[in-house]
């Protein structure tokens, strides 16, 4: 949807899109203002016909992200995903949330993470567990407020307890990554000791501590799946007679192409699959960064709908003397169109 000087409005997909363009238009007194602020705004359209559902979800995610749209809030917000950010040097270092990382500027982040709410309270439980809630943190040598209730260390006062403060950090950088539960360990035995010394409500609350603190080691099912899954052929089928692939490369479409469903496609679709998928050294590895996360949560729902059928691609199948697994399991897929994922491609 377009102003009267082509500037681009607001992007949207629909099955049925006269029905959709109507809907602007009619009942005016349901709609929200923002909604009626842009059709006082509208005066052109453009619109693309893909041949399925999920190409258009994609395209509408690719253009929103390109065009960033003034009434295209929800995919474009800065505040979608959060990070949890840790600087690493100096003498006052710090445990924050950040919604946008910053390359080189000190700190490590980790995430992406969906809640805030969530993210905070597994700080917050930090903080009080390891008495890392300092009111006074650089260092004028002078008791804050904190310290005297009894939650915070001390490296207000400056001295050994900096080191002592930075310790616990870095145990919770290892944490985070996955290589030091001495966090959690930490905390279970305060809940034991609370609980021990019949002191039950503070037992509770080490145990609500806990279990936030332990959420943040639990990904996403659709960032794990996205992370670990590279190279993805699905087939989709349009009519009787056709048939769509798609070469899925963790969050981009490399390859798209129709084919005759009455045809022998398998030679075409493997000669596809090696030009697309092999020596690629750009190959994607590591975190699910932000820019990332709308499409992966559209590709893992289209893996998931049943609109498809996919297999996922090991590095090793496109070597040449594993050419034989890959024709098996091109077979397999095109044999059986309403099977999702054999359990034998889980490698």
């Amino acid at each position: 949807m377009k102003d009267s000087q082509g500037q681009v409005l607001y992007v949207g997909k629909a099955k049925n899109l006269k029905n959709r363009v109507q809907s602007y238009f009619r009942a005016s007194n349901n709609h929200s203002p923002k909604i009626k602020k842009l059709v006082k705004h509208l005066r052109d359209f453009d619109y693309i016909l893909t041949d399925t559902e999920f190409e258009a979800f994609m395209l509408e995610c690719q253009l929103i992200k390109s065009i960033k749209p003034l009434y295209n809030r929800m995919m474009k917000s800065p505040q979608s995903f959060i990070y949890i950010s840790i600087s690493l040097t100096g003498n006052h270092r710090k445990i924050d949330i950040a919604f946008n990382p910053i390359e080189n500027d000190g700190k490590i982040y980790f995430g992406p993470f969906r809640s805030r709410r969530n993210v905070e309270r597994a700080i917050r439980g930090l903080k009080e567990c390891f008495m890392l809630n300092c009111s006074n943190p650089n260092g004028t040598n002078s008791a804050c407020l904190n310290y005297s209730l009894g939650s915070c260390l001390g490296r207000c006062l400056g001295g050994p307890v900096e080191q002592q403060y930075n310790d616990i950090l870095d145990r919770l950088i290892g944490f985070l990554k996955g290589t030091d539960m001495s966090i959690l360990e930490d905390m279970n035995q305060m809940m034991l000791s609370a609980s021990e010394a019949f002191d039950f409500e503070a037992a509770s609350a080490y145990r609500d501590h806990l279990q936030a603190v332990s959420s943040l080691l639990k990904k996403e099912k659709v960032i794990e799946f996205t992370e670990e899954n590279h190279n993805i052929a699905a087939i989709e089928r349009l009519t009787d007679s056709t048939i769509k692939l798609f070469l899925i490369k963790r969050t981009e479409i490399l390859f798209s192409n129709c084919y005759s469903a009455a045809g022998n496609i398998e030679e075409k679709i493997k000669t596809n699959i090696l030009a697309f998928f092999k020596n690629d050294e750009a190959n994607a590895v590591g975190d699910v960064s932000r820019n990332e996360i709308d499409a992966a949560h559209i590709i893992y729902r289209y893996l998931h709908s049943g609109s498809c059928s996919y297999i996922i691609i090991p590095e090793n199948w496109l070597e040449h003397e594993n050419h034989s697994t890959l024709d098996l399991a091109l077979k397999n897929l095109l044999n059986n169109p309403h099977h999702l994922q054999p359990p034998i491609y889980h490698e």
